[in-house]
């Protein structure tokens, strides 16, 4: 089982990383029937369907992601391992399908679906237009069919959506309360995995009446109060108070676009990244649900009843901003950026990116290992979480990605 002192030495790094560092060199780009420009376009348009368009939340959203990834790396092994096939065009047709199955011919929310159709065909037929005419085009859009139509058949009954789970625990001191509209998603620790069989695990939050508890707790109250005066932490906090996944899917296709790669490296990275997102979000679901821990706001607000004399309650506490309908214990947006990050290092490295946050409109330049730092921060920063549900995500987040990518092979 993984402890949660057996973060320390990783977090005595990530603590100390400096904020920006130099960026490494890049190899040169792949011959032009390598281009992995293709890849990169739709892992974008993907993005764009599940966010911007159907307006996903995170974790549902990163399945989606990670169902599009896979079919694409299926079908650019594929074509490449089959020879005579365009690899490009075998990774388009599977991520257009894809899409246009969950988006336009069964869309994932109530019809009318807000994904307009005709505009994933305008970006098959841009993809497409990109690849010579012939036997090797024709042959390659036939592979991706078929990867996308095995993809969307293993996904058949995988309980995405399954109405009977409803998140309902006694209401006493350390258990999280849901509001009117209950949990967000409660079926998705249920789900189907993409790729890992048996869930990381961790070690459970800090009982109430511990050290552990009490300073993060203090931490919480005095830094993610909404009454708190530190600019620097507000700022930092807020920039990452919106939906990781996409900020951090564009920052990385972003970076690809200048860095380009042979279309099977640049298809894997996207398989091992998404599939990873997507099974640390689910592994975290799980444990929002079955442990069901509280928030900083209830803990704070009620702490006579936690049974810790080192806490001291305040009726009135708020945080920073509301609080997600879900539970704290393990933090979902610990586990997107700790299995992205680390993904991202087993393929790149440490390398520098530029992240966007839509709350702020600013971007910021980190290293993986800096992004993480300030990530963990922030969370708490907003008053939303404690450090431990931070921590023991993180660790769930790099065993998840590691484990995804030996799996992948």
């Amino acid at each position: 089982m993984l402890r949660r002192r057996a973060l320390t030495t990783c977090l005595v790094s990530l603590l100390a990383a400096p904020l920006v560092t130099t960026q490494a060199g890049t190899a040169a780009p792949p011959p032009p029937d390598m281009s992995d420009a293709v890849v990169v376009a739709w892992a974008r348009t993907a993005n764009r369907t599940v966010f911007n368009e159907a307006g996903l939340a995170p974790p549902v959203g990163a399945l989606y992601l990670g169902f599009t990834s896979l079919a694409v790396h299926d079908a650019v092994q594929t074509a490449v391992r089959q020879g005579n096939a365009s690899p490009q065009a075998a990774a388009a047709a599977a991520a257009h399908d894809v899409l246009v199955e969950y988006f336009v011919n069964h869309p994932v929310l109530p019809s009318p679906s807000p994904v307009t159709p005709g505009l994933l065909s305008s970006d098959l037929a841009a993809s497409l237009a990109t690849v010579p005419d012939g036997r090797a085009e024709n042959k390659g859009v036939r592979i991706g069919r078929r990867a996308a139509a095995d993809m969307i058949a293993s996904r058949l009954g995988d309980g995405r959506n399954d109405p009977s789970f409803v998140y309902s625990r006694p209401d006493e001191p350390g258990v999280w309360q849901p509001p009117p509209t209950g949990m967000l998603a409660p079926w998705l620790g249920y789900v189907r995995p993409l790729v890992l069989g048996r869930p990381v695990a961790v070690d459970g939050p800090d009982p109430l009446d511990s050290t552990a508890y009490a300073a993060d707790f203090e931490e919480v109250r005095v830094d993610g109060s909404k009454l708190s005066t530190d600019d620097g932490k507000l700022q930092t906090a807020r920039f990452f108070s919106a939906n990781p996944v996409p900020a951090y899917q564009e920052a990385i296709a972003a970076w690809l676009a200048g860095h380009p790669m042979p279309i099977t490296r640049t298809a894997r990275l996207f398989a091992d990244l998404n599939a990873a997102v997507a099974d640390a979000a689910r592994n975290s679901w799980r444990l929002k649900f079955e442990v069901g821990y509280w928030r900083p706001v209830e803990a704070i607000r009620e702490a006579t009843e936690d049974g810790n004399d080192a806490t001291t309650a305040d009726p009135t506490w708020e945080p920073r901003v509301p609080t997600p309908p879900y539970s704290d214990y393990v933090s979902g947006h610990a586990v997107v950026t700790s299995s992205f990050a680390e993904t991202v290092r087993i393929h790149l490295g440490d390398i520098q990116l530029r992240i966007a946050s839509p709350v702020t409109g600013t971007t910021r330049e980190y290293t993986t290992w800096a992004l993480e730092h300030d990530a963990l921060l922030a969370r708490i920063w907003l008053g939303i979480h404690f450090r431990d549900a931070m921590e023991d995500g993180y660790l769930l987040g790099h065993e998840t990605a590691r484990r995804v990518h030996r799996r992948l092979g």
